[in-house]
């Protein structure tokens, strides 16, 4: 028995499936890390070091997400085509509204790309990985993608559950909580994944 090879769009989706793990794994070790490395308030007990932590939290989750960055507005026109295919009472009443957040997401992760590329083109040839000149616009890209790259965490399942409808006619089981608000204050004994 043969089976056919992937269609492009099965390929984007396992790169999604592979960012979504590997976002999730990020997310969960800033949690620990957070949880450990705060006051029962939420404060961080040394500012640096959880600056320093923060910092490659972004740097991990944005790298994560590179190879979706000019492929994503592909999974969400294929998502979008096969969800106006999919009966009404087989559609989840979230994918639409998520469909429009993942899309803003992407267009402000690629914006921020450009606007980082535009600086590093004009940084002088001095300026390297390592020295404060390259690091510190470019850390700041990533701390600016933080909020949409969570939106991509937390939202990144719709393209994967259309999908599966799509194929195969059946509504996969999705999330039964909703997320918390991305920039709501932390509270205590709770996850601070979304917190800046």
């Amino acid at each position: 028995m043969t089976t056919n090879p992937p269609s492009l769009h099965q390929l984007r989706l396992r790169q999604l499936a592979v960012y979504l793990r590997e976002a999730e794994q990020v997310l969960a070790d800033w949690d620990l890390y957070s949880d450990q490395n705060s006051t029962l308030d939420g404060w961080p007990i040394d500012d640096v070091a959880y600056g320093l932590r923060q910092r490659q939290r972004d740097a991990d989750t944005w790298r994560a997400f590179r190879p979706l960055l000019y492929d994503g507005h592909h999974l969400l026109d294929g998502a979008q085509a096969q969800l106006a295919r999919i009966p009404q009472d087989q559609r989840s009443p979230h994918w639409g509204p998520h469909l429009a957040q993942l899309r803003q997401a992407l267009e402000e992760m690629r914006a921020l790309q450009s606007e980082w590329t535009r600086i590093r083109e004009a940084l002088p040839e001095s300026a390297r990985p390592g020295t404060r000149a390259y690091d510190e616009p470019l850390t700041d890209r990533n701390a600016e993608a933080w909020s949409p790259l969570v939106t991509w965490a937390d939202d990144g399942l719709t393209l994967i559950n259309i999908d599966v409808t799509a194929e195969l006619g059946v509504l996969p089981r999705e999330r039964l909580a909703p997320a918390p608000a991305l920039n709501s204050p932390p509270v205590p004994g709770t996850s601070r994944r979304r917190s800046r």
